[in-house]
């Protein structure tokens, strides 16, 4: 399947958490934190302003980024769990 974002949304998928503190202790999967950062996989052609004109995104597909703790909504699509987001819930990009 194929899936095509609207508006100002972005497509993310999620960078996998560290298995090990820095010490090297091993993090149980029940303790570990959901990772806020991931790489976009797909953006919307951009949201609309008042006169009606498309502002693009300012984040594209490979960019690396950081998002909220309770950003976006989960969906699962061809058996990936995905988030898909606003552009503004976006905090940066990394790199």
């Amino acid at each position: 399947m194929r899936f095509r974002p609207l508006h100002d949304r972005v497509v993310i998928r999620r960078v996998e958490a560290e298995e090990k503190t820095a010490g090297g202790i091993i993090i149980p999967d029940t303790a570990k934190e959901k990772p806020q950062q991931g790489e976009v996989v797909a953006v919307g052609p951009g949201a609309r302003d008042e006169s009606g004109k498309v502002a693009p995104l300012d984040v594209k597909a490979g960019d690396r980024v950081l998002f909220g703790k309770w950003s976006g909504t989960e969906v699962r699509i061809d058996g990936e769990d995905l988030l898909i987001m606003k552009e503004s819930d976006i905090l940066g990009v990394v790199g």
